[in-house]
């Protein structure tokens, strides 16, 4: 019996916010989709002066585009997180959110009630999350084919960068890459005059004091402030007075005895989170001490670990010699680079570790120097190399997955047969998760120009007959891939996390019932 018109315009008002809903995360995700596999293709963003990025790195899209849909800025948000979290994997967490929100609406519209659906859910993304960590294969060290591989996917295939990354990665060595408090992505540095370099140290952005005579420092002490380099102050109604300003005399002699007491301990490099004195300035240069001024309290911290020296405040300078000496760090060499206008900040020399051994060598920190032609272009460079970085750090961390979706392929299959034995509505839940594991492949496979509905199923039936689950479609020919064999693997831990995320945004947005705009605090608070 066909359905009433008034029943059916009832109905859908009353899914009127869900489906408004549903059609901003379907705007935002068909951004970033056509981004997804070797053969996806590049957006263009364009700014409102006329400046231009190309790019198909998920974050940088999300994350320019200009979104006002709350939903759709929620869906950000979770994209956002898995780059904080993972540092790679916007796009697959962006097009499972898309895929799991459009399949659970299809089950709200049918009648399922959304809490069910919502809880279905949630228990289909933990249960086939177990199934992917099960199918997680544990690398076996840096000589471990699998690794190189899982870098040589996440960058884009250009051999300059995977390279780059794997001799970072040796640098800091295997048990740093395998803490979750270390990102090898944030080691990478771009520039436009530079040339693809990794070394044991930092690079500060800013100049130094007085570079032009003074540019290099070797073999000194290094003294770290999160702090400027000033002597104390006093208040102005003090000065006023006689004693006020006998007591500020006092305070420069102490300032000046400070500074004295710094060149007899043999300090080389000065490192301020904030400004310097005058007089401190010209003392230093007298006494051929290099100052860099106005350094980020990140990069401070990050000096201070290079160093060994213990970041301090100005009131520390008051200490007795002993006392400051055990605070000061050293290096080996400090200089300005005039080309790239940067300074560079080198680390002791350490043994270097075995390549064979995993756990060989100690932490250490390095600096991934990324160059190109253009800023366009190195700063595009810069995102493939910190894609490449993540993906490295997660494969240690995870181990990998086969990639090209087969894995979320035969999951969603073995989903499938899980929803079978579960009673209750939250079935359908379980089946939105399953159809929505299939979007991964699918995509690849139509951004490659093939049909997803014929390809996926090739694939499936290969799967099944070859008890294999990695087997997948080749971008190139449309012929059916053992993907392990291509080398063609993923990071676990960035498919985990996505699936994950995803899960969470497409819960939220199946448990909105309506949106209502908040008064304007400043507005209230007025009246």
């Amino acid at each position: 019996m066909a359905q009433h018109p008034s029943s059916r315009q009832d109905s859908d008002e009353r899914y009127a916010t869900l489906l408004n809903n549903a059609q901003a995360v379907r705007t935002l995700c068909s951004a970033v989709e056509g981004t997804l596999g070797p053969k996806g293709l590049d957006v263009m963003l364009v700014g409102a002066q006329g400046d231009i990025i190309l790019t198909n790195d998920g974050v940088t899209i999300l994350d320019r585009m200009d979104v006002t849909h709350p939903v759709a800025k929620l869906v950000i948000q979770v994209a956002r997180a898995q780059q904080q979290e993972v540092g790679d994997g916007t796009t697959t967490a962006t097009v499972l959110a898309g895929a799991l929100v459009e399949a659970g609406v299809q089950q709200v519209m049918r009648g399922v009630p959304a809490a069910k659906v919502v809880a279905g859910i949630l228990q289909g993304v933990a249960y086939a999350s177990q199934l992917l960590g099960e199918r997680s294969i544990v690398l076996q060290g840096w000589d471990d084919p699998l690794l190189r591989q899982a870098v040589y996917i996440a960058g884009r295939e250009q051999e300059d960068i995977v390279q780059l990354v794997l001799n970072a990665g040796r640098q800091v060595g295997w048990e740093t890459l395998k803490s979750r408090s270390f990102r090898l992505a944030d080691t990478v540095e771009a520039h436009e005059l530079a040339d693809n370099e990794c070394f044991e140290g930092l690079l500060l952005k800013q100049k130094p004091l007085h570079y032009e005579w003074l540019s290099e420092q070797s073999d000194c002490r290094v003294l770290v402030l999160q702090d400027g380099l000033v002597p104390e102050e006093l208040d102005e109604q003090v000065l006023s007075t006689e004693a006020g300003f006998q007591q500020y005399m006092q305070l420069q002699r102490a300032f000046m005895l400070q500074l004295e007491q710094l060149k007899q301990l043999g300090v080389g490099l000065i490192v301020l989170e904030r400004s310097i004195h005058p007089e401190a300035e010209q003392f230093c240069f007298d006494h051929e001490i290099m100052v860099v001024q106005r350094v980020s309290r990140e990069q401070v911290k990050r000096v201070a670990q290079l160093t060994g020296a213990k970041p301090l405040k100005r009131t520390a300078l008051s200490k007795a010699v002993d006392e400051l000496e055990a605070m000061l760090g050293r290096t080996p060499a400090v200089r300005y680079d005039e080309r790239l206008e940067r300074v560079r900040l080198y680390a002791s020399p350490q043994p270097s570790p075995s390549a064979s051994s995993p756990a060989a060598g100690a932490a250490k920190q390095v600096t991934m120097l990324v160059g190109a032609s253009t800023r366009e272009i190195v700063g595009e460079r810069a995102r493939i190399a910190a894609d490449a970085a993540s993906a490295l750090q997660a494969a240690i961390q995870g181990g990998v997955l086969p990639g090209g979706g087969t894995a979320e392929l035969a999951v969603s299959y073995a989903l499938e047969r899980y929803r079978e034995t579960v009673r209750g509505m939250e079935a359908f839940g379980i089946a939105a998760v399953a159809e929505a594991l299939r979007k991964p492949m699918a995509q690849v496979v139509l951004n490659a120009g093939y049909n997803p509905l014929e390809k996926l199923e090739e694939a499936r039936a290969a799967q099944t007959a070859a008890g294999n689950d990695a087997i997948g479609i080749d971008c190139d020919t449309g012929a059916l891939l053992p993907v392990m064999e291509a080398g063609i693997v993923d990071p676990a831990r960035v498919k985990l996390h996505a699936l994950r995320a995803a899960g969470e945004v497409a819960a939220a947005v199946l448990r909105i019932h309506t949106v209502i705009k908040m008064r304007d605090s400043t507005s209230s608070r007025e009246q």
